[in-house]
């Protein structure tokens, strides 16, 4: 009999098979975003995870094995959503400075939220005890981010609109560029406020004018 005529994979009931129901996965991950948010990652434990998603512990188990794996869903979650705008933005070449603005400015909303704020702060504080989630944090969210605006940087350059002699090393450039002087300030003093959209507008615009006055290329 063929994987596809097997039984199992197509129960007749309509339940999904255990551990794959995407319905109780995502009931499950808002539960620990709860108790990681409220609690901390080092405190909250797999038992404040069940309190709060409302299932059993045994339910919980056959969808995630452990603390870090919950984590790692819950960044992995966010950065699918947040790569999918990004590359929608990273499209026309032919104004950089507007496609520049927008990519900023989005890039800038969702680095400085308090939700990615404390996603960042917790894979700092366990990352010498666990170096895998601190690595793979890094090589699939900011080094993908990296990557992806070098690409549009090299697109940019072969339409003649940038000239750019290292653009990895422009790419790293404006994404610092796009966050100066607010990332630090909320990394450091959780206190501090959310940026307000006219402080991201004045960032970025500020940002693009010293990457195009650089990079750019005199009409």
């Amino acid at each position: 009999m063929s994987l596809a005529a097997s039984p199992s994979s197509h129960p007749v009931d309509g339940r999904c098979p255990a551990g794959e129901d995407p319905a109780k996965r995502r009931q499950i991950l808002e539960g620990a975003r709860r108790a990681f948010v409220r609690m901390g990652f080092d405190a909250a434990s797999m038992n404040d995870v069940t309190r709060e998603s409302g299932v059993s512990k045994s339910t919980l188990y056959v969808y995630f094995r452990s603390k870090e794996e919950l984590f790692a869903a819950l960044i992995d979650q966010e950065r699918d959503r947040y790569f999918s705008e990004v590359e929608a933005l990273l499209v026309e070449t032919e104004h950089p400075a507007d496609t520049l603005t927008r990519f900023g400015t989005r890039l800038a909303e969702i680095v400085l939220c308090a939700e990615a704020m404390h996603a960042k702060r917790t894979v700092i504080a366990v990352a010498s005890r666990m170096p895998q989630l601190g690595r793979d944090f890094y090589r699939h969210g900011p080094q993908r981010g990296h990557a992806l605006l070098t690409a549009y940087l090299d697109r940019a350059c072969e339409a003649g609109t940038l000239r750019i002699e290292d653009t990895a090393m422009a790419a790293a450039q404006f994404i610092e560029l796009a966050t100066a002087g607010l990332l630090r300030r909320r990394f450091f003093d959780d206190q501090a406020p959310d940026p307000t959209p006219d402080e991201i507008r004045q960032v970025v615009a500020s940002g693009v004018r010293l990457f195009m006055a650089g990079y750019g290329v005199e009409a």
